[in-house]
């Protein structure tokens, strides 16, 4: 104890604090090239984005046109989704700016030229859960993520929740500002000190930046966010549903996911229908949410949303004003890494097809032709993690059969996928005979897949393309890493 006034004596001077010499300490910057600067990015860096502006998304645009013009080259461009708005990222890729590109989805003019050999390095195409786990462990280290903002203040607080082009959720840019070694927010909405609630805080962040627009928020809603009402439509929707009600999982408790298409969203709708009737409480609804969830919520059948990404502006306000409409990060919500996501807490998932074969795969990332349209999102995530996951889909589409002896591209496993509802009826997974049963009892329509398929031939008016035999210009990923199948360059006009 007698040692202790020497110890304290030995600190010597105490410099005044920041604040105690009137300086303000905050992270502006002027503009994104003095971010990239003060980043010191290099060639060959990896940058990240995200996209819950969708096909209203500006920063990433406007941020590769400054790394462009900044002479950076032989980036790798790890983005959750791109969109047609991503168009200029096109000349980017032909002028070597970015060479690699790691995604969960891809569609526009960018899949197109990826299918037609535009990259000498195959695509990464990953799962949204698979994206999260690989950066979390370091898989896929990231030098700069590039955060587009609704709000912001100073010290680099953001929250989708306010701001001209408030989106909601910030579910994926959540795991990037963790993981990152520079943080950029971009924001057209800057506010005083601190913003309130956040979505990311500013410990994780390094630099803002000021525009003068992020995008526009009415590109959110690229999609059907609004239950189909054509007679097909309601068909599938109406056996999708009945498999779920016949299924004995529709009870207090019930967690559900739906897509965003028209024939998913009528699923929920009949279901529920069904809740109201029987007076049942569902847990919650999950995934990217719309205005429809939002009256599920609203109307008491499920106590919360758990939302990664909003898909609509409908859905947004309900995430600024509720708190019962939760957000979550990707990894919470699907990441295969985390001992129990979300996903892994589903009763039911309704999902969409572009393809499904006699096995029960599923492909939602090709055309018929092997032209990129897409990627699994959360499609396989939810699909091993629900306890039922049924896929809907009509036999036929612009004239070909949506029920094939192959799947063009394999996204989703069939081990995964226990129903396949479509307007002729349901073919239930063979490694499920208890569920068939069940269905059989109540009295739903179950045929084989082979049946399936024999109805969507003979009503299909064009014959499948044959699969491309080019080099691999993508490799499509499942949640864990391994491969699930590669696409090959298209030829064709």
């Amino acid at each position: 104890m007698t040692d202790l006034p020497q110890v304290i004596e030995g600190y010597g001077p105490v410099t005044p604090t920041r604040a105690a010499r009137g300086e303000v300490p905050d992270k502006s910057l002027p503009s994104l090239a003095e971010a990239i600067r003060a980043t010191g990015l290099r060639d060959g860096a990896t940058v990240s984005f995200h996209h819950h502006l969708r096909d209203g998304d500006a920063v990433l645009n406007m941020a590769m046109e400054a790394l462009a013009n900044a002479g950076l080259r032989d980036l790798h461009l790890a983005v959750t989704s791109l969109f047609p708005v991503h168009a200029p990222l096109v000349e980017h890729i032909r002028n070597g700016v970015v060479t690699r590109i790691s995604t969960s989805f891809i569609s526009g003019p960018v899949g197109e030229a990826i299918s037609r050999g535009a990259l000498a390095v195959p695509v990464t195409l990953t799962t949204h859960g698979g994206r999260a786990r690989a950066l979390e462990t370091g898989q896929m280290p990231v030098d700069v993520a590039f955060v587009a903002a609704p709000a912001a203040d100073a010290m680099g607080n953001v929250s989708g929740r306010v701001g001209r082009a408030a989106c909601g959720t910030l579910g994926y840019p959540m795991v990037d500002a963790g993981v990152a070694r520079h943080v950029v927010v971009v924001t057209d909405t800057l506010l005083p000190y601190p913003l309130v609630p956040q979505d990311i805080s500013q410990d994780k962040v390094d630099h803002v930046v000021e525009v003068a627009s992020i995008g526009d928020p009415q590109g959110i809603a690229s999609g059907t966010t609004q239950p189909a009402t054509d007679a097909a439509s309601l068909e599938i929707a109406g056996n999708a549903a009945a498999a779920i009600r016949a299924s004995g999982l529709l009870q207090d408790g019930f967690a559900f996911q739906t897509g965003a298409g028209g024939i998913s969203l009528a699923t929920a709708e009949a279901v529920g229908h069904e809740m109201q009737a029987r007076g049942t409480t569902g847990s919650f609804a999950c995934g990217g949410i719309t205005g429809f969830h939002v009256k599920l919520l609203e109307a008491g059948l499920f106590r919360a949303l758990m939302d990664v990404q909003c898909f609509d502006l409908e859905a947004a306000a309900s995430y600024a004003r509720n708190p019962a409409h939760q957000g979550m990060s990707a990894a919470a919500y699907a990441g295969p890494h985390v001992g129990g996501a979300v996903v892994d807490r589903l009763s039911a998932v309704v999902l969409g097809a572009a393809e499904v074969d006699l096995d029960f795969n599923v492909n939602v990332t090709t055309r018929a032709n092997g032209l990129i349209a897409g990627g699994s999102g959360g499609h396989a995530d939810a699909a091993q993690g629900a306890r039922l996951t049924i896929v809907t889909t009509r036999l036929t589409a612009a004239g070909y059969a949506k029920i094939v002896p192959r799947v063009t591209t394999l996204t989703t496993p069939g081990a995964t996928v226990d129903v396949i509802a479509t307007e002729a009826g349901l073919a239930v997974n063979p490694a499920r005979p208890e569920l068939a049963e069940r269905l059989r009892h109540a009295g739903l329509t179950v045929l084989s897949i082979e049946d399936l398929h024999a109805k969507a031939a003979a009503a299909a008016t064009k014959a499948p393309p044959e699969k491309s035999r080019g080099p691999v210009v993508a490799v499509s990923e499942y949640r864990d890493g391994s491969v699930t199948d590669v696409i090959r360059r298209i030829e064709e006009g």
